[in-house]
């Protein structure tokens, strides 16, 4: 790995700024840091024990350090990890010593639930060793798994799932975790022998990250530890089969008309290589992926839902353009995710998804993902079947980068096809991704620029987009950005995102974040945000600066925030924002207040409270809302949110309401019952989703899931029965 000019032994100390007492950064060297790995025949069974004859040949790594509150000073526990493998996975366990051992957080039981309060174990990998890509497995000391891939360096999508294994055990020292990473579920280079490694423990009563290379509070792919003398892994032939079965019945209450149904279905994946992977869907169904959360839209424009699918997801940072959307967890960003995510040439949940969220049928689809030499690939077939309206389609995306320079990469994308029309439509792009994670202190800045040209049968001209960006995302000290994008008035990316064209879009961002010393507080940013969006002729659309004031964690995960913004809206035709209540034409501006509160959410009992107020348009606005998270032990979560918003206007006034209610119970960490229950007065529908699944083990699954929605046509909290569906599906994935 390339020395990074983060110094060993230096330590600035610190300084007085407004009363605080700051710690500067204090500059030691963590990176270089390398082990070798040993290969056993047989590997440990995971039990939580560590008295497997495969851990006597373990490496064990125990130099780890403050990740945070305070980078690179001695952790306040005890860690000790062990690295060995098999030639068919990677094994860790670790040893975390807790001198107050009943006071681990482990409330969490139902797998792919989440909470920062959690006490965890976190590995991170990166099989190519470039720094540019990942994976992120992560244990809960009650043996809950979650796991993401990293869509470059400071982007994490938490919705790839992977199969893995991890058990988990509480003791008078503290708890153990021990994990199986099958290379099955990697994309590695066989010929390389060296990988990206890193790990984390997190302990969540005192909000302490641990880990074992970092800089600038951070770990990442760009930051990390090495692991050689990785060779003669197998993936056996490299083939994993997914047979499924679903059954299901579903009824119109409306109508009275009921289906029954009876689909088997299969997805196929093949390596090639070990770093190349086909996959193949067939009668492909998604049952059990859950719901989305409603959003209440108060805005001319549209809405932003994340994808959910695992067929979708699987290498999805393969198919990232230009640095376009995405999120980054660390920088709480104001600046609207919707419109960060407008521009996207590729989108999947344009594919099988109506306009108005109905499922539509796919009935194959294949794809190839993977990495080969310097180059990343991606290529994404898909046959829609026919719905309503529109015919069978044939959607076609191809995605292919190479590396250059130290940590960058150029390349390019094509998509053919329109899954919600019958028109002809195909865009091409060019993007190139900057990085340099090679700042002294250990910063990262981060660019991009792309093009698109969207060709749609009947339209010419107008019809491209281009953009540029420029980012420090520092998680200590100054962090900032800008960003620039065109979108023309007949740009068109049918399986991409756009939110709003004919427009161009301006973004920047500037802030600073304190690490006060020995005082109660864990961390402190100040900012301000700042968004202009215009017509391409000039006409201001929307604009919004953002003072982030203050924002403050204490090192119980405690956290305030107090925002004010400064908004201005154009509008050249008449808005109607609620029935029969219109905002005429004009120009507006306002400003809005906002303050957050959140408890740490390692306590059995946790809460947020936020309210936003101040003026909206030629009215005001007060929106007030407030969440519980009730966990009385690992077995039972409760979870309420409600959030009205009351709008007045020269015009009328109006309450939005929009209430959420989560019931969750784990029997055991494989076999749980989730419910949730949404209601909005935008839409007057409430909706139940109930999901009983059994998860003996990763890849294998049975789950019955019940949907039923209600509308109240009579505005009076008289709910009628519209649709109603009962599935029952069961999964079973066969490697070979």
């Amino acid at each position: 790995m390339t020395a990074r000019l983060l110094q060993a032994g230096i330590a600035l100390g610190s300084l007085t700024i407004l009363g605080l007492d700051v710690a500067v950064a204090q500059l030691t060297d963590s990176s270089g840091k390398h082990i070798d790995a040993f290969m056993v025949e047989e590997g440990p069974v995971l039990d939580g024990v560590l008295d497997d004859d495969a851990w006597a040949f373990a490496t064990i790594i125990e130099d780890l350090h403050q990740v945070a509150p305070d980078e690179f000073a001695p952790p306040s526990e005890k860690s000790l990890i062990y690295v060995v493998y098999t030639k068919d996975a990677l094994y860790l366990a670790a040893r975390f010593y807790d001198k107050e051992p009943e006071r681990v957080s482990a409330q969490i039981l139902r797998q792919g639930d989440w909470s920062i309060g959690e006490d965890s174990f976190t590995v991170m990998i990166d099989p190519f060793n470039q720094g540019r890509s990942g994976y992120i497995f992560d244990l809960t000391a009650n043996g809950v798994r979650n796991q993401a891939l990293y869509e470059g360096v400071t982007k994490e999508n938490w919705a790839w799932r992977g199969i893995w294994h991890g058990e988990t055990r509480l003791d008078d020292q503290g708890w153990i975790a021990e994990i199986e990473i099958p290379f099955k579920t990697l994309s590695f280079d066989l010929s390389n022998d060296t990988w990206g490694l890193n790990f984390a423990r997190y302990i969540g009563r005192k909000s302490e990250h641990i880990g074992w290379v970092s800089a600038n509070r951070s770990q990442n792919p760009a930051v990390s530890g090495q692991v050689g003398s990785m060779t003669g892994m197998e993936q056996g032939i490299g083939l994993d089969v997914v047979p499924s079965i679903r059954m299901g019945q579903s009824k119109d209450f409306e109508t009275g008309a009921t289906s029954d149904s009876t689909e088997p279905a299969v997805d196929i994946f093949y390596k090639l290589t070990s770093a190349l992977t086909t996959a193949l869907t067939f009668n492909t169904d998604f049952s059990g992926t859950g719901v989305d959360e409603r959003q209440i839209n108060l805005t001319r424009f549209g809405l932003f839902f994340p994808e959910r699918r695992s067929f979708f997801l699987q290498d999805t940072d393969i198919f990232e353009f230009g640095r376009i959307g995405g999120r980054n967890y660390a920088d709480r960003s104001t600046i609207s995710q919707v419109e960060k995510e407008s521009g996207r040439p590729f989108f999947s949940r344009r594919i099988g998804l109506s306009g108005t969220g109905e499922t539509i049928d796919i009935n194959v689809g294949g794809k190839l993902t993977g990495r080969a030499g310097q180059w990343d690939i991606g290529v994404l077939g898909i046959q829609q079947d026919e719905f309503q309206s529109l015919q069978s389609s044939d959607l076609f995306v191809a995605r292919l980068s190479r590396n250059v320079l130290e940590e960058s990469s150029v390349g390019i994308i094509m998509t053919a096809g329109d899954p919600d029309s019958n028109l002809d439509n195909s865009l091409a792009g060019i993007d190139f991704r900057y990085l340099n994670t090679r700042l002294p202190g250990g910063g990262v800045l981060e660019g991009g620029f792309w093009y698109q040209q969207s060709d749609t049968e009947g339209i010419t001209d107008n019809d491209a987009a281009y953009g540029v960006s420029l980012r420090l995302p520092n998680s200590a000290g100054f962090r900032g950005g800008i960003s620039f994008k065109e979108l023309q008035e007949n740009f068109y990316p049918a399986l991409g995102f756009v939110n709003r064209v004919n427009v161009r879009d301006l973004t920047a961002e500037a802030g600073y974040t304190w690490y006060p010393a020995n005082n109660g507080l864990r961390q402190v940013f100040s900012g301000v945000d700042y968004q202009r969006i215009e017509t391409i002729q000039g006409e201001l659309q929307s604009q919004v600066v953002t003072l982030r004031a203050l924002e403050i964690d204490n090192h119980h995960g405690d956290h305030i925030e107090l925002h004010y913004q400064l908004l201005e809206e154009f509008l050249d035709s008449p808005f109607e924002i609620w029935d029969g209540i219109t905002i005429p034409v004009g120009s507006y501006s306002f400003d809005q207040y906002c303050v957050n509160g959140r408890t740490g959410e390692y306590r059995k009992l946790s809460a947020e409270a936020f309210y936003c107020g101040g003026d909206f348009y030629d009215g005001t606005l007060s929106g007030p809302g407030a969440s519980l998270v009730w966990r009385p032990n690992p077995h039972f979560k409760i979870a309420a949110g409600y959030s009205p918003t009351r709008i007045e206007l020269p015009g009328g006034s109006f309450t939005t309401r929009l209430v959420s209610v989560r019931a969750d119970i784990a029997f055991t960490n494989t076999w749980y019952w989730e419910n949730f229950a949404q209601y909005d007065n935008v839409s007057y529908g409430l909706g139940l989703n109930s999901i009983l699944r059994w998860a003996p083990r990763a890849g294998r699954e049975m789950v019955l899931v019940v949907n039923r929605e209600f509308i109240d046509y009579t505005r009076d909290r008289t709910f009628t029965s519209v649709t109603g569906d009962v599935t029952f599906k069961f999964s079973y994935t066969l490697r070979f």
